[in-house]
């Protein structure tokens, strides 16, 4: 779960939220709702040796410089986030913004589906540092990442579940 809370931490919550024009908290509650979804999704994509591999030079090729400083949310590109989100999910997006905007207390679906792009650059950075620096491989790192979220359950193990990636 270290490595889950690493990642949080470098989410800058309080620009999520001034550019959502909500409250931290709330930005706050989508992030924490959002992170686990994706990264059980992509979890779940590499379990195959297709997705393994297409994940595998996804990372291999992406700029980790958001891993490397802290984020300056002006300088995340969201239409490459949307492409990724578009990737991670698939033709499950409607139903995880649903059920994500279901679980997070607002109920607002736009709300979720601007914080997926805004994260998404920002959890591939962090993937692609702790891919390149690891011996462990993807399942190591996602392992790594995803390892508490996924015995905790909640809404990452609910959505993992719906969507075909649940290991609770």
């Amino acid at each position: 779960m270290a490595a889950f809370d690493d990642l949080l931490r470098q989410v800058p919550i309080s620009q999520i939220a001034q550019k959502l024009g909500v409250d931290d908290a709330t930005a706050e509650g989508v992030v924490k709702q959002a992170l686990p979804t994706l990264l059980g999704r992509l979890d779940r994509n590499a379990q195959d040796s297709q997705g393994a591999e297409s994940l595998a030079h996804a990372l291999d090729g992406r700029d980790t410089t958001l891993a490397d400083r802290e984020i300056d949310m002006d300088e995340v590109d969201t239409n490459d986030g949307e492409k990724i989100v578009d990737r991670i999910l698939g033709e499950d997006k409607d139903t995880a913004i649903h059920a994500l905007a279901g679980s997070s207390g607002g109920g607002d679906e736009s709300l979720v589906s601007k914080v997926l792009p805004m994260i998404a650059p920002i959890v591939m950075a962090y993937l692609a540092k702790q891919y390149m620096g690891s011996k462990g491989g993807l399942g190591g790192v996602l392992g790594s990442v995803l390892g508490g979220q996924q015995s905790q359950g909640g809404l990452g193990g609910m959505l993992g579940g719906l969507l075909g990636g649940g290991k609770n």
